[in-house]
């Protein structure tokens, strides 16, 4: 057992409030990492809101970065002191994982998003009551956390930590949809619906393989300067006739278009930004679209629901730093710092669209 200090959530859409907690070692399939940053997702706000009021107080936070401090008895090539991303858990036993696609983990459910682990049970505790955790199977808004060894990617010693946090999910959702879903051809045209931290992974993905032109959506400026950049031909505001400026940069249509904002009503235009027989990737609209059916199907246009960028961790964590290191993927120009103490001022930060990918940092190493 050892005392952390975790960004807890005491309600249904409380803000994060730092308390002290016990944290449970790690059993013999875990690895005990103290975290030394953790990016701040849409998603974990987002959940934060709707999460069930029978499964708080909870800890969220699921792109964390950190230093192995301890191994399970079953847990092999990882070691104390090693540099480790955290990411998403799956079973790896089941048909998806076994063919290199856990994000479509059949037990996901359970292991990311039920308040615990896959068994039910919690390793954290809140004055002498469990605290839920295991939030996209890590709960990294701690300065320590029991993750199992599959949602553990090591990376190079001299890699920052606050680089390497996004790339367990938003680095990898943005740029794995490119990569490992659309797939582009070099010189095909590709849209990205939102400049945020997936938005401008995709974006870069596409600069890297050679997409040409390049386009990003986003309302705010400070984004659309960025995306232009990082590489995109144009960056465009939402609103009247965006579709068909779309249409006319990319010479009558996008080949992809990539959804980034969740919003339902983004879906419309998307689909209009495309040329017949393109493919539109969905990566975070929650509840109901409407498609014309047979506006599809006479254009022979593809939608795609992408999920962690359809990626297998332990493989593409470690391409999207090669990909860095040979200067294609510059993820560090989105990542903003800030002291996790500030975690809500980091908040208000990415609401504002004045931080890109806002990722907390942790001051002390030994504190904990």
């Amino acid at each position: 057992m050892r005392h952390v200090r975790a960004a807890v959530t005491a309600a249904p859409g409380a803000p994060f409030t730092l308390r002290d907690a016990v944290l449970e070692d790690p059993r013999p399939c875990e690895v005990l990492v103290r975290t030394t940053a953790v990016g701040i997702c849409h998603t974990d706000l987002g959940m934060r809101d709707t999460w069930p009021a029978a499964l708080t107080p909870m800890v969220f936070g699921h792109e964390g970065a950190g230093v192995v401090e301890a191994v399970g008895a079953e847990v092999t090539g990882l070691a104390p002191g090693d540099r480790v991303c955290l990411t998403f858990a799956s079973c790896g036993a089941c048909e998806q994982c076994a063919a290199g696609h856990p994000a479509y983990c059949l037990g996901a459910r359970a292991r990311n998003f039920s308040g615990g682990r896959a068994d039910g049970t919690t390793p954290l505790s809140l004055d002498g009551a469990p605290l839920h955790a295991g939030f996209f199977g890590q709960s990294s808004f701690a300065t320590h956390t029991v993750v199992h060894r599959r949602g553990v990617v090591k990376v190079p010693s001299d890699l920052p930590p606050q680089v390497a946090a996004p790339l367990g999910c938003s680095g990898q959702t943005g740029a794995g949809t490119v990569l490992n879903r659309l797939r582009p051809e070099p010189g095909s045209a590709l849209v990205v619906l939102g400049a945020g931290g997936v938005g401008l992974s995709a974006l870069m993905a596409a600069v890297a393989v050679g997409c040409d032109p390049v386009v990003a959506v986003d309302p705010v400026p400070s984004r659309r300067a960025l995306a232009v950049a990082l590489g995109a031909r144009a960056a465009l505001e939402p609103g009247d006739g965006l579709v068909a400026a779309l249409r006319e940069i990319t010479g009558g249509g996008a080949h992809h278009v990539v959804e980034t904002t969740g919003r339902a009503d983004m879906a419309r235009p998307a689909l209009a930004a495309l040329r017949p027989r393109g493919e539109l990737a969905l990566l975070g609209i929650g509840g109901e679209v409407a498609f014309d059916v047979m506006g599809l199907l006479s254009r022979g246009v593809r939608v795609h629901g992408v999920l962690e960028g359809d990626s297998d961790p332990g493989r593409f964590v470690p391409e999207l730093i090669a990909l860095r290191t040979r200067g294609l993927f510059p993820i560090d120009r989105l990542v903003t710092t800030f002291p996790f103490e500030d975690i809500e001022a980091a908040v208000a930060a990415m609401r504002d669209g004045s931080a890109v990918k806002p990722v907390l940092t942790f001051g002390d190493p030994g504190a904990g």
